[in-house]
C-alpha cells in the first residue's frame, strides 16, 4: 500500500474528537509537509540549476497533473504573471480532464496515459522547456504520458511525488520526493501531500524568478500593476527601494510604464527613463547590475 494511502495510526478515532482536538489534528499534521519539503531541498536545488539556463534561454515552464496536484500546477502557473510579470504563454499547465476539471472533478481522466501524452504534445515541448509533473501517488497514468511527450520533445522533466519509488520520479530526468506519509484522513492527499506540493512549487518557481532578476533585494520589482491594490504596491515598492517620497515614486512610475525596476534605476541614478531602460536591458533586467554599470 502507498504511504499516502496507509491509514494514520495517530488518529484512529478522528470522528470522535471534540472540535478543538479535531482542528488541532489537521493543523499539527501540516508540520510534516514542511519537513518533507525541507528534506527535498537538494532535489529542488538540482531542478533549479537544471531549469535556469533553459528558461533563461527563452523556454517555458510546463505543468501536468490530475486532481489536486493538477490544480496546484495551474495555480502556480497563473500566479507567476501578476507576481513576477512572467509572460502567461511561458507558464502553461495541462490538467487531466481539461479546464473544466479545475472546478468539477473529471473522474477517469487521470487514468488515460494517452490523453496526458496528447495534451502535453499539443504544447510542442522543446529543449528549453521544463515540465513539472505532479502526482501525489506518483503513478498517475496521465502524468506519466505527459512526461513521455515532454521527453520526446527534448524538454527537461521534473517529477514531484509523495511516495518513495514513485514511477513519476523514475520516469522524469529529475525527481522531487515529498515523503509526507499517511494522511489524517486516510488517502486524502488534498491535505498535507497537497500542502507539500504547493510549498515545493512555490519554492521552486519563486527561486527561479529570483535568479531571473524578477526580484531586487527581496522586493517583487516586476509586479504587474493591474488593479488599484497593485498600483499602490508599485508605489510602496519604489519608495522602499529608493527612499524617495510618494510624489517622486508616482512621477517616476508614470514615466516608466508603472515598472518598479525601471523607476528605481531612474530615481537612484538620476538618469532619463531611456537611459535607465538601456541599462536594464544591458543587464538582463537585473536592477542591481543596472545600478552598478
Amino acid at each position: 500500500m502507498l504511504k499516502t494511502e496507509t491509514p494514520s495510526t495517530a488518529h484512529p478515532d478522528l470522528d470522535l474528537y471534540a472540535a478543538p482536538e479535531l482542528l488541532r489534528a489537521f493543523v499539527d499534521d501540516q508540520v510534516e509537509a514542511v519537513a518533507a519539503v525541507r528534506a527535498a531541498l537538494p532535489q529542488l536545488e538540482a531542478a533549479l540549476n537544471a531549469a535556469l539556463p533553459r528558461i533563461a534561454a527563452g523556454g517555458r515552464l510546463l505543468y501536468a497533473g490530475a486532481g489536486t496536484s493538477g490544480r496546484l500546477g495551474v495555480l502556480d502557473s497563473v500566479e507567476l504573471k501578476p507576481t513576477f510579470g512572467w509572460p502567461r504563454e511561458r507558464a502553461v499547465a495541462v490538467l487531466a480532464g481539461g479546464e473544466g476539471a479545475m472546478f468539477v472533478a473529471v473522474e477517469g481522466a487521470e487514468d488515460d496515459r494517452g490523453l496526458g501524452a496528447a495534451d502535453l504534445a499539443a504544447l510542442e515541448p522543446g529543449p528549453n522547456d521544463v515540465l513539472l509533473a505532479l502526482a501525489a501517488s506518483g503513478g498517475t497514468p496521465y502524468v506519466l504520458g505527459a512526461i513521455e511527450a515532454a521527453r520526446a520533445g527534448g524538454a527537461l522533466t521534473v517529477g514531484f511525488a509523495n511516495n518513495p519509488g514513485a514511477p513519476v520520479i523514475d520516469a522524469a530526468e529529475l525527481g522531487v520526493l515529498l515523503d509526507t506519509g499517511p494522511e489524517v484522513i486516510s488517502g486524502s492527499t488534498r491535505l498535507k501531500a497537497g500542502s507539500a506540493q504547493k510549498m515545493a512549487l512555490n519554492t521552486f518557481s519563486s527561486s527561479l524568478m529570483v535568479r531571473l532578476n524578477k526580484v531586487y533585494g527581496n522586493l517583487m520589482v516586476d509586479v504587474q500593476a493591474t488593479n488599484a491594490k497593485l498600483v499602490r504596491r508599485t508605489v510602496m515598492l519604489t519608495m522602499r527601494a529608493t527612499g524617495c517620497d510618494e510624489a517622486t515614486a508616482r512621477a517616476a512610475l508614470a514615466q516608466c510604464e508603472q515598472s518598479v525596476k525601471w523607476a528605481i534605476v531612474v530615481i537612484k541614478l538620476g538618469v532619463t527613463p531611456a537611459a535607465a531602460k538601456a541599462r536594464l536591458d544591458a543587464a538582463a533586467g537585473s536592477v542591481r547590475a543596472a545600478l552598478a554599470a
